[in-house]
């Protein structure tokens, strides 16, 4: 594996010497040989070559890659330029405009958002093609449950903004004392209308970064430079 080039080297290095890691690599090397998995193995650590440990101020916990093609790009909620937007970031991009104005981006790449701070998550960090949630269970969670309880042990004053009930299960490796946790529905089609939609998190995480004395996250995309390879 190569050097993610930041101080998650460091964060992370037990972790990627662990015997579950261990497994998990062997996994992943059987299934990227057999089968079709996304992202491409060099975009899967893309959240953390993004966003180093000492630069992140919030987390967007998502659940596994996007599992169509040309989609999954190493980022929670994220798709490459040009692809079509996926259901659960038009809805995302509608609660932005509800609740601070900024318009929806033309496209669906968060890059952005990474290099201001902004983790972009996933619980499982790849998939078969047209499979979700075919690596649950595989080892990714004890992964990024370390990510999750390192970034509470580690930092403080960060904003964890958990959609669904896959990310909210994760409320429990995160010091309520230290940080804000901010719970609702999944932006998703089947369950944003159950309390996802007015939500006020952007809102939310920037009030309280701004009252911790961090500056707020821009969460404007439009006009930004983006690129998957940052």
């Amino acid at each position: 594996m190569k050097p993610l080039g930041n101080d998650w080297d460091d964060v992370l290095r037990d972790d990627f010497n662990s015997p579950s890691y261990l497994e998990l690599r062997a996994f992943l090397k059987s299934e990227y040989a057999t089968h079709r998995i996304f992202p491409p193995m060099n975009d899967i650590y893309n959240c953390f070559r993004l966003t180093p440990f000492s630069a992140v101020k919030a987390v967007i916990l998502g659940q596994d890659p996007y599992h169509n093609p040309g989609q999954a790009m190493g980022l929670s909620f994220s798709v490459p330029d040009g692809v079509q937007l996926p259901p659960s970031l038009l809805n995302i991009y509608k609660e932005l405009e509800d609740e601070l104005q900024i318009p929806p981006a033309n496209g669906g790449n968060l890059t952005a958002w990474a290099k201001r701070g902004v983790l972009l998550l996933n619980t499982v960090l790849t998939v078969r093609a047209y499979s979700a949630n075919s690596h649950r269970g595989h080892g990714w969670e004890i992964l990024t449950d370390s990510v999750i309880s390192k970034l509470s042990e580690g930092r403080k004053n960060l904003v964890f903004l958990l959609w669904g009930s896959n990310a909210r299960s994760k409320k429990s490796l995160i010091d309520p004392e230290k940080h804000l946790v901010l719970e609702c529905a999944h932006p998703s089609p089947l369950s944003a209308y159950a309390g996802f939609f007015g939500c006020g998190h952007f809102r939310k995480c920037n009030e309280y970064l701004s009252a911790h004395g961090i500056e707020p996250i821009d969460w404007n995309l439009n006009d930004a430079a983006t690129s998957a390879k940052g």
